[in-house]
């Protein structure tokens, strides 16, 4: 459980200091940790729903969300929320469902 708060911590602490990442940087990290390789497609779509919309998250996808790691998670969540696409949507209440995912 301990663990769970400190990943918790850390994706508050990188979403939220990290806000003057360029979506470029950002692209960066994406790119040199392969992240886009890691999940398979319906994963990465069920993942999102669950945190950019209503949904929940099956124990596969979960377990995939998992070996994605935090970089990539934090990455893909900063990266989405920079899109103006999803301008009105609350950054505290993504991170918050980020968390929870």
């Amino acid at each position: 459980m301990e663990s769970l708060n400190v990943y918790s911590a850390l994706v508050v602490l990188f979403l939220t200091c990290g806000a003057a990442m360029a979506t470029k940087e950002i692209d960066q990290i994406i790119k040199d940790n392969n992240c886009e390789t890691k999940m398979a497609l319906a994963c990465v779509l069920e993942t999102f729903t669950s945190i950019f919309e209503t949904g929940s998250i099956s124990n596969k996808c979960c377990g995939e969300l998992v070996v994605l790691g935090k970089v990539c998670h934090s990455a893909f969540v900063k990266r989405t929320l920079e899109n103006p696409l999803f301008k009105d949507l609350s950054p505290a209440t993504i991170i918050a469902k980020s968390i929870q995912t």
